[in-house]
């Protein structure tokens, strides 16, 4: 659904939406909203509404604190969960400065930025997402506990496979609020699930990434259960991963299927730049216990048959030929995974980087010299936040005041871990239930 201001405010009094939830994210990731009554929101569009900005993670604090959420008319949706008298609709929202000035820290505007920077090569670029989450069993008094939903495993059915039903209320869900599912199954995980998406342009695919999040949590717990999105639940079993599939055409013509050389370029600057970006795609400790194990990436190679390697470019000559990523998992701010990288990408295309050659061996299993002259991602929270720290790409693309917010919060979180007696306890208390 796209409307302007002028449809909005008519579809808001011809459905009895009596609530209205103006959404953003912080630098987190984690969505925050304002509710507001349909006969406020007028004066919202034409005004905004203020909020605090030094209570949200990683805005700064500054003297005039106020900041103006501004509805995007395009983003507004029904909540379907929610009763159908008096219904509940939510925008995502632009984020300024009281004089209109865009925020700097307005996370979904750098994706946009990113999309008509690619623009001035003559490029349009669309995105798909692959996210996975674990269904847990809830305890007498309705808290999570650590007890899979299901024992099941890859594509396995009913009975095996508990979560069907939920998968349907989700998709269901999805389809009533404008996000096309494109298929669901059951993971290797016990009770490890996926639902993928449709392609779409970049900053909406970001949005319904935040929407997915959290439809998959509030149906499942409408069905009793307990989804989680942290990365790596079980020491001994699958990881959760988020996928970027990147789709780039120029003239109508998808430059992946015959790998040209912008396309080439344009990987190659993500290989070059990925050590870089990590932290903000792996954000907590718990994410980097998933490199290395049932096919997530360790080492940064491509390849067009492995799925195990960080970037794949399947070899399938079709409409979907594309670009995969394959490290991220879903703890990660979408816009601003996206963001850094696109401009890697744009990045490769600008200097014409040559791409390496493929390596379709499946890494884990093997010899250590083969492995020797491979560069690898970051092993740790640790390392990765100070590779970014030094990372003079990271600081083209984001803000300054952003990257010293992140990177102080994750030094901090990091040495917590550090300081814990039981390092697996620690995860599980701070990312279980909040992720």
């Amino acid at each position: 659904m796209h409307f302007t201001r002028d449809e909005v405010l008519d579809f808001v009094e011809k459905n009895d939406v009596k609530f209205i939830r103006l959404a953003f994210c912080d630098i987190h990731g984690e969505q925050k909203n304002i509710a507001v009554m349909p006969s406020e929101l007028p004066k919202v569009f034409d005004l905004g509404i203020p909020f605090d900005a030094g209570l949200i993670n990683g805005f700064p604090e500054f003297e005039q604190s106020d900041l103006l959420l501004y509805p995007d008319p395009s983003t507004l949706t029904i909540l379907p969960w929610r009763p159908t008298h008096g219904r509940v609709a939510r925008f995502f929202c632009d984020i300024r400065y009281p004089d209109r000035r865009r925020f700097e820290c307005d996370f979904r505007h750098g994706v946009q930025t990113a999309v008509e920077r690619l623009g001035k090569f003559g490029y349009e670029c669309k995105i798909g997402a692959k996210s996975e989450f674990y269904l847990f069993n809830l305890d007498d008094n309705g808290h999570p506990t650590k007890i899979p939903f299901d024992n099941a495993g890859y594509l396995d059915i009913a009975p095996l496979d508990k979560g069907e039903n939920i998968r349907r209320e989700i998709c269901l869900t999805l389809e009533e609020m404008g996000i096309q599912p494109e298929s669901s199954r059951h993971k290797q995980g016990p009770g490890q699930n996926e639902i993928d998406f449709l392609y779409d342009n970049p900053i909406t695919t970001a949005d319904n990434f935040i929407t997915y999040k959290s439809v998959v949590k509030t149906m499942a717990a409408k069905s009793g259960a307990h989804a989680s999105f942290m990365p790596k639940p079980f020491v001994d079993k699958n990881g959760s991963g988020f996928h970027w599939h990147i789709v780039i055409y120029k003239d109508g013509m998808n430059i992946f299927e015959k790998l040209t050389r912008d396309a080439q370029s344009f990987t190659e600057g993500i290989l070059r730049r990925i050590k870089d970006i990590t932290v903000f795609l792996n954000p907590l400790t718990n994410s980097y216990a998933r490199f290395g194990d049932f096919e997530a990436p360790k080492y940064i190679a491509w390849a067009r048959r492995n799925r195990s390697q960080l970037v794949r470019i399947p070899l399938s000559r079709t409409e979907n030929m594309r670009l995969e990523i394959r490290s991220a998992d879903p703890a990660c701010n979408p816009y601003i995974s996206l963001t850094l990288l696109l401009n890697a990408g744009i990045d490769g295309i600008e200097n014409g980087y040559e791409l390496r050659d493929p390596i379709e061996d499946t890494l884990s299993r093997s010899p250590v010299s083969m492995l020797e002259n491979l560069d690898a991602l970051p092993s740790s929270l640790s390392e990765a936040v100070e590779i970014a720290g030094q990372s003079d790409f990271i600081k083209k693309y984001l803000p300054e005041v952003a990257i010293n917010s992140f990177l102080s919060e994750k030094r901090a979180e990091n040495m917590q871990y550090l300081q814990a007696d039981d390092k697996h306890r620690f995860e599980e208390l701070k990312y279980f239930e909040n992720m």
